[in-house]
């Protein structure tokens, strides 16, 4: 719908105009642009254990704002977790000019930067890929994966066997081959890339990696979240490389703090690209935390 205040998109329309490759070549783009501003975002409890994150980020062009609720106890009440939208203003007239569905841009933008991750740090991107949740992420990881990397099998981890038949039937029906494993931990062995994208109440993956494996681990965006062990962590601080999406990281990426690791050490995905790093040798974990930035590039697409 349009307004005289801008156009509202809700989540089919905002899905739309944001194609894979188009968000995932932004991401890049993103990450070179001195224009670029991105404030802390607010991260306000709410009363019953959710939480309400107010983010905001600019370029010399646009400026955004994401408001959206993280509701963990949704999943009982057969409502989505994340709820909430991303505003688009110019900046050279402070009009409105997008009201974009928050969820989707969330999912989107997500698997999109484990995407990026990927192709910058994985040795290995031809798959198989095991994905842990089956989840609106885990689906966005699928599409993604397969897309932009050309990934044609996906090994399948749920605590939910709805939700796992139902990301296998998709998978299928895109020409995919999925499989259902009953242990994440067993079908690392066979998969050089990993995505673990679960609620982060309890630890999904401890069995040590392959060494031309890469794992992005997204479910985890508080410090007291966590999907990966502290061995496995600490493995792969030993044996290879962690990467963080940003310097946020350094206070909310539960999975490396309660390893006892130092986060500020590791290297973000802007120290990737604008140094140029090549691909490291030995296991790759990218921890992705979150970051307005992403929804900005996601605006910036969608804008287009």
């Amino acid at each position: 719908m349009t307004t005289s205040s801008g156009s509202l998109f809700d989540p089919t329309h905002t899905e739309a105009r944001l194609p894979w490759n188009l968000l995932t070549d932004e991401i890049g783009l993103l990450l070179e642009d001195d224009s670029v501003q991105v404030p802390p975002r607010l991260v306000q409890a709410l009363p019953g254990g959710g939480s309400l994150f107010v983010m905001p980020a600019l370029d010399g062009q646009i400026a955004i704002t994401k408001l959206i609720t993280y509701t963990p106890a949704n999943a009982n009440r057969s409502l989505p977790a994340i709820q909430g939208d991303v505003v688009v203003f110019d900046i050279a007239t402070g009009q409105r000019r997008l009201v974009l569905d928050g969820p989707t841009i969330t999912a989107r933008r997500t698997a999109a930067v484990s995407a990026f991750a990927a192709q910058r740090l994985a040795t290995n991107t031809r798959g198989p890929m095991l994905i842990v949740g089956a989840g609106v992420q885990g689906k966005a990881h699928m599409d993604v994966f397969a897309e932009v990397l050309g990934v044609n099998e996906f090994h399948i981890a749920s605590r939910s066997p709805e939700s796992a038949a139902r990301l296998m039937a998709h998978g299928e029906a895109m020409g995919l081959k999925t499989r259902l494993v009953l242990d994440a931990n067993a079908a690392l062995a066979d998969c050089p890339l990993a995505v673990t994208c679960t609620p982060a109440s309890a630890v999904v993956l401890d069995a040590l990696p392959r060494a031309d494996a890469f794992i992005s681990a997204v479910g985890a965006f508080t410090p007291n979240m966590m999907e990966l062990s502290p061995r496995l962590c600490r493995h792969f601080a030993d044996t290879g490389s962690i990467f963080a999406d940003t310097s946020d990281a350094l206070h909310e990426a539960g999975d490396l703090l309660q390893a006892g690791l130092k986060v500020s050490t590791f290297a973000t995905l802007t120290d990737v690209v604008r140094q140029d790093m090549k691909k490291p040798a030995g296991p790759v974990l990218f921890k992705s935390c979150g970051w307005a930035g992403w929804d900005l590039a996601a605006a910036r697409v969608a804008c287009r």
